[in-house]
């Protein structure tokens, strides 16, 4: 028995100095451009680089993350192929969603949470509003009668302003679109009045007076936009709500690829060109273990299953 141990760890141990001999796909259940379709892109051709194998990525969007997510969840454990993913699919979505096909505490494993990063108010010229506290006030005169964009149910667009609904006791619509590129877009024209989008996605029209930035919903001001306040200089000192992305693999996947993948994860993240790179999409590099990804996971898991349930907030 102790010579069939020592083989069987032997065989997991060289596996894992093996890996990978052939092409790794990197599932993405968001559309192309989307900011967690540039950070994947990014660690792909990293890895790809690192690994002398193609990491081919493939775009999965559709239900919150889900099908993507699912597809992925549904993989062998081998490595070959691999998840990046945001809040909701992980996170969010087993609470948002009556059902889901696959379950992310039991399906997925947590490889690395790669990045994090505050978000922005913005909302349309028309909306009668330069600060939060009139903002507020402004959709308690008008229950009801004002939009807002997510890029989906689960997302931390969709959460954080229902978060605010929560904290401030304000009713405003949820519209759920499919990426930021049509939220910006309706948002301009005026055919919704507000979103939560990663300060990047957003700053570019605020600072040519196409929109109005009210609040970060970082601790502290964005060093992107440090003229626009927080939530929590703006009367809501509570308030935390970041999106961030990381990547995860099939459940069942060995220790030793796994630390691999994380080690070889980490290495990439701390790159300047990566940071940097990050830093101009509106993220920190994170970087972590696999346990502190899981923990983290947990933590997330739990304060949005309790804003859900507060909210009543559902998929749309």
């Amino acid at each position: 028995m102790k010579l069939l141990a020592a083989l069987l760890l032997f065989s997991t141990l060289a596996f894992g100095q093996e890996y990978p001999s052939k092409p790794v796909r990197m599932i993405i259940p968001l559309p192309p451009g989307s900011t967690p379709d540039v950070v994947g892109r990014t660690l792909a051709a990293r890895l790809a680089e690192a690994w002398k194998q193609p990491v081919v990525v493939e775009n999965k969007p559709g239900a919150g993350g889900n099908i993507g997510t699912a597809e992925a969840a549904r993989a062998a454990p081998d490595g070959y192929t691999l998840l990046i993913s945001i809040n909701g699919p992980i996170a969010v979505n087993k609470a948002l969603y009556a059902s889901l096909p696959y379950d992310p505490e039991k399906d997925l494993k947590p490889i690395s949470l790669l990045a994090s990063g505050a978000q922005a108010l913005a909302v349309h010229p028309s909306v009668p509003a330069n600060d939060v506290k009139q903002f507020v006030e402004h959709l308690r005169r008008n229950p009801d009668k004002l939009s807002y964009g997510s890029v989906g149910s689960g997302s931390a667009s969709h959460l954080t302003m229902e978060l605010l609904k929560s904290q401030a006791q304000v009713a405003i619509v949820h519209v759920p679109y499919k990426g930021f590129p049509p939220v910006v877009q309706d948002l301009l024209s005026g055919q919704i009045h507000a979103t939560f989008a990663i300060v990047p996605a957003v700053l570019g029209q605020i600072k040519a007076g196409k929109l109005k930035g009210l609040a970060v919903t970082s601790a502290k001001r964005s060093s992107l936009a440090p003229d626009i306040p927080t939530l929590a200089e703006q009367g809501f000192p509570q308030f935390d709500a970041t999106a961030w992305i990381g990547l995860l693999a099939p459940a069942g996947l060995s220790p030793a690829i796994a630390d691999k993948l994380s080690g070889e994860t980490q290495r990439i993240m701390r790159l300047p060109e990566v940071r940097q790179a990050l830093v101009n999409q509106g993220f920190e590099v994170v970087g972590g273990t696999p346990e502190e990804f899981a923990a983290f996971i947990r933590a997330e898991t739990e304060k949005w299953t309790r804003i859900v349930r507060l909210t009543g907030a559902k998929a749309e």
